[in-house]
């Protein structure tokens, strides 16, 4: 009998670099963290800190050129790309900041799309159940162009989490919209984080969504480091130190 690992998340001495010509630029300096399930935590930090690239890792779209990640005591870098895929096709979801919807489908269509490439029975009822969680039962066949912009990251938000992956990974998921729809937004992920139990992890610059999470972790200069604030003041100064 398999025990439950104490985190969902371990990566351990992760480093990550990009070339550039014949120049290589380091962006992940042996970074470790350990993310407990359920919570909710924030990677914050300049652009072009490693924080997408730090989400990539997490989600197995990327490699790293050095260190280990499990996930839910899964060892990726055990797995080949099909595993991969069917690991996040089990167990995690992702959000994008610019949507990434298929602008041919409905949104039933699009956010059914990752129960139907798994071959799952009722992936359109699921679907538009997920919908009408996220405020869109009067949306399902409207195509993306027929959205507006936080309806279409509504739609992404449910086809994430249509599968109830243990893991969501949100990538500036409020960095395309207006204030209004933005904390629209950043409610609807933090009610579904307390519904389904899902970890939600997310990079964001926005400072009063970092600080409304269980824990705010600074990417500077390739490393990790843990930022213990409450308020969006604070964060914003441990950014600028």
């Amino acid at each position: 009998m398999s025990s439950t690992p104490q985190h969902l998340i371990e990566a351990d001495g992760l480093s990550m670099h990009y070339s550039i010509g014949a120049r290589q630029v380091q962006v992940l300096r042996d970074v470790s963290l350990r993310i407990a399930a359920g919570t909710r935590v924030a990677i914050a930090g300049p652009s072009g800190s490693g924080k997408t690239s730090l989400l990539l890792l997490l989600s197995g779209l990327e490699r790293p050129g050095a260190g280990s990640i499990r996930v839910d005591g899964v060892d990726l870098g055990s797995l080949s790309s099909d595993g991969l895929a069917d690991l996040r096709r089990e167990r995690v979801g992702i959000v994008f900041q610019s949507f990434h919807l298929l602008p041919s489908l409905s949104a039933l269509d699009n956010a059914a799309l990752p129960l139907q490439m798994a071959g799952a029975s009722g992936a359109r009822e699921a679907a538009t159940q997920m919908l009408r969680r996220v405020g869109l039962g009067d949306r399902l066949h409207h195509r993306p162009s027929q959205l507006s912009g936080g309806e279409q990251q509504r739609v992404a938000i449910a086809r994430a989490l249509v599968h109830r992956p243990q893991l969501l990974l949100a990538d500036e998921p409020t960095g395309n919209l207006d204030d209004h729809t933005a904390e629209s937004v950043r409610e609807l992920l933090f009610s579904l984080n307390r519904e389904l139990g899902t970890t939600l992890v997310l990079v964001t610059h926005d400072l009063d969504f970092a600080a409304r999470c269980d824990r705010v972790l600074r990417l500077h200069d390739g490393q990790l480091h843990e930022t213990p604030v409450t308020r969006p003041a604070e964060i914003d100064d441990a950014l600028l130190a």
